[in-house]
């Protein structure tokens, strides 16, 4: 009997092999009556904690002096030469803007010294183109010095006259478009 009694008492101390089948038909019941409500409070709570972080990197980086990364002296040094940099650019651009005023004082003043001398030679019955185009090369050398792109001299790409646009000259072929409007067809 003692042997009966030491197997049964074996086979009480054997644990049985236990899972978690028994809180599976409680997890089901519970997602078919609340699943809907678990998922939206997830994604709920996700877009909050991402709210959040996104603020607290936005804080930390909006005030660097609370963080104590940066001393006063180096952000007012800093301001200072911000300040200077764009007061120098400020000067430079207004030192340009009165050059370009003058020289375009001088230009009208030239054009309109030119008319004044063509009115008087042609009071006096004189030609006036002569003195006219040479006054007027000068302007122009004037003004394609003070430019910055060169003086091209325009020449015609074709001697001979050559248009074909224009359907004369040029070889055998002599093309011309048909009418506009309506066609006359029935």
């Amino acid at each position: 009997m003692e042997a009966q009694d030491g197997a049964r008492v074996r086979n009480e101390d054997v644990p049985q092999n236990q899972d978690l089948s028994f809180v599976l038909p409680s997890v089901a019941s519970f997602l078919s009556e609340y699943g809907w409500y678990a998922a939206f409070l997830c994604v709920g709570v996700y877009l909050l904690l991402q709210h959040l972080r996104k603020s607290r990197s936005t804080d930390s980086q909006s005030s660097p002096v609370s963080s104590g990364s940066q001393d006063p002296d180096s952000v007012e040094r800093r301001q200072a030469a911000l300040e200077a940099s764009r007061r120098r650019m400020q000067e430079e651009l207004d030192a340009r803007a009165e050059e370009f005023r003058e020289r375009q004082q001088r230009l009208e003043e030239d054009k309109r010294r030119q008319k004044i001398e063509m009115w008087e030679s042609l009071k006096e019955g004189k030609s006036y183109k002569g003195k006219a185009l040479a006054a007027q090369q000068n302007t122009e050398e004037a003004a394609s010095s003070s430019s910055l792109r060169p003086n091209t001299d325009k020449k015609p790409l074709r001697s001979s006259g050559y248009n074909p646009l224009s359907g004369d000259g040029g070889g055998t072929c002599s093309w011309r478009p048909g009418r506009r409007g309506p066609s006359a067809g029935g």
